[in-house]
């Protein structure tokens, strides 16, 4: 029992390092959504990635607000 503990534990250790080592932490909030009344894909080219669109991109640029955008036709 002892000997499967000794492997069983830095195992674990060494697993839950390499996970936390590729975890990407979350730059977009649904607060921003929210606060704005708009769903992600307003601003993101999909919803569950990073990647800006027009939108996204003068929200960025304009300290987090969107007065003034006018949507391309």
């Amino acid at each position: 029992m002892r000997k499967l503990l000794k492997t069983a534990i830095p195992a674990a250790i060494l697993i839950a390092g390499i996970f936390l080592a590729n975890v990407k932490p979350s730059l977009a909030s649904a607060k921003y959504a929210k606060t704005e009344g708009k769903s992600c894909v307003y601003c993101h080219v999909t919803a569950s990635k990073p990647e800006l669109n027009a939108a996204g991109q003068y929200y960025k640029d304009h300290d987090h607000s969107l007065k003034g955008y006018v949507p391309a036709k």
